[in-house]
């Protein structure tokens, strides 16, 4: 073989091999997106939640919840029961997110005043639950494949190394026109969040307050949304949180939403 060409070719394999495996190394934003999606918390999950919501005079109303989240393999179900105040008392809301590909989340809510469950339809899943700034859509689980995600940068935040992700909905009629999320590289729990209208305005900022390790798993223990349009704040926090409990699969049926907490 030419020896001038066999140079060439080891000049040029050694330029363009740094290239390829940085191109290898750095992620694309669909793969982070599906690793915050798959990250790792347990079976199952016990808490208690406080659900705090300040208006733009700086009034609070406290909430008292239990909650409970299980993994069946491809669902996972949640249910949720309000303890307190008075007016909300005995209030449940379930939830159940699919891993199957554009399978949509079943909701319902049962509201004792009305002795009634309601199955909460796709119309409505842009409304806000109970008050709060998050919406119904917002309590669900967003399958990354229904998003098209683009990194836009790398930084840190909060001391934490994170990818900055656009995520725009192939859905032109979803209830956001793009959210972008900053993801910890080695954690892969959303640290802070951006929500954005049908107008491309800013709507709503959702922060991670506190997260930590519990029995291996990565817990978010207290997070904060608020609607920068309308002033207002829902802070949710986690307390005596309890992994891989051991909570029985009837615990998540319309029938115990009805029954409530004994």
């Amino acid at each position: 073989m030419n020896s001038l060409k066999t140079n060439y070719t080891l000049i040029l394999f050694f330029i363009i091999l740094p290239v390829l495996t940085s191109a290898q190394e750095k992620p694309i934003g669909l793969e982070v997106m599906q690793k915050v999606y798959d990250r790792p918390d347990g079976n199952d999950m016990q808490s208690e939640l406080a659900m705090t919501l300040t208006n733009s005079r700086g009034d609070q109303r406290v909430r008292k919840i239990r909650q409970f989240v299980k993994d069946m393999g491809q669902v996972e179900k949640k249910i949720m029961f309000f303890l307190s105040p008075a007016d909300v008392r005995n209030t449940s809301f379930m939830n159940w997110s699919y891993d199957e590909i554009g399978k949509d989340d079943d909701q319902w809510i049962y509201l004792p005043a009305l002795k009634k469950t309601k199955r909460i339809s796709s119309d409505s899943k842009s409304d806000y639950f109970m008050g709060s700034d998050f919406t119904y859509d917002d309590l669900g689980d967003r399958h990354p494949t229904d998003d098209t995600h683009k990194i836009l940068r790398q930084e840190n935040l909060n001391d934490e190394a994170c990818y900055v992700v656009e995520s725009t909905p192939k859905n032109e009629d979803y209830m956001y026109s793009k959210t972008i999320s900053w993801v910890i590289k080695d954690k892969w729990i959303g640290l802070k969040k951006e929500f954005y209208d049908e107008d491309g305005e800013l709507l709503k900022i959702l922060t991670v307050k506190s997260f930590s390790k519990i029995k291996d798993y990565w817990i978010i223990s207290e997070s904060e949304m608020k609607n920068v349009q309308k002033n207002h704040t829902t802070n949710m926090k986690l307390q005596d949180i309890k992994i891989d409990f051991g909570i029985e699969s009837n615990k998540f049926t319309e029938r115990m939403m009805k029954r409530g907490i004994k």
